[in-house]
């Protein structure tokens, strides 16, 4: 009796593990499929709009764009135009690396972004991808003026600005803006740069970037 009793129980013990397991491989199959990016593993950029038509070719967002983080090791200087394929935060991240002692500290420029990004979602309560995107649309001058003429004779003459440079310009002036801010002052870099960003996605005159943009345009309206 005890030979036939043995098979009839050995089943019934090894159904629970198989189907423990089986439980195992279909919650790690769902974990696995999430494929959505996030930057800083928090934040989408599905959802990320950029509304001037014009700069859509220039900030770097979306599809192959979208990064977990803002660190791809790129070569975005070897050839003209590439670096418009970084990623916009990146390129925000690369601006901060400035004024000598701060050069090729790309680490400590991304922890100031992270930082930044929480601060700027703490008090907007919206996406900070989307915050950073339209401080950069509201931050690029749309025309500038260039010197014109030789031998003696140099006037200034009106030209409208490229789209790229547009973006450019609007990267500096809101990393020289934060950091001017946070110089000699108590407030730390990514509660200025958070405050800049803030200001000038909402088109205020406390951003130094808007500031700046209107004073360009209004010489160059002047030049015309």
């Amino acid at each position: 009796m005890s030979d036939v009793e043995d098979p009839i129980e050995e089943p019934v013990e090894a159904e629970e593990p198989v189907e423990a397991e089986v439980e195992e491989e279909e919650e790690f199959v769902a974990v696995g499929g999430a494929t959505e990016v996030k930057l800083f593993g928090k934040w989408s950029f599905d959802d990320i709009e950029i509304r001037d038509i014009s700069l859509v070719d220039y900030i770097a967002v979306k599809g192959d764009h979208a990064t977990y983080l803002p660190h791809t090791a790129g070569r975005y200087q070897k050839k003209r135009f590439r670096k418009a394929s970084c990623p916009i935060v990146e390129r925000l991240a690369c601006c901060l690396m400035r004024k000598g002692r701060n050069s090729g500290k790309k680490l400590m420029a991304v922890r100031i972004v992270q930082h930044t990004l929480e601060i700027i979602h703490l008090l907007t309560d919206q996406n900070p991808v989307q915050v950073v995107v339209d401080a950069i649309i509201n931050s690029g001058p749309r025309e500038d003026s260039t010197r014109v003429g030789g031998a003696g004779v140099v006037r200034r003459q009106a030209v409208d600005m490229s789209p790229f440079r547009r973006v450019n310009y609007a990267l500096y002036l809101l990393a020289t803006g934060a950091r001017e801010a946070s110089f000699r002052n108590l407030k730390t870099m990514a509660e200025c740069l958070a405050e800049e960003l803030v200001n000038a996605a909402r088109g205020s005159s406390n951003s130094y970037a808007i500031k700046k943009k209107d004073e360009i345009e209004r010489v160059s309206k002047s030049n015309r």
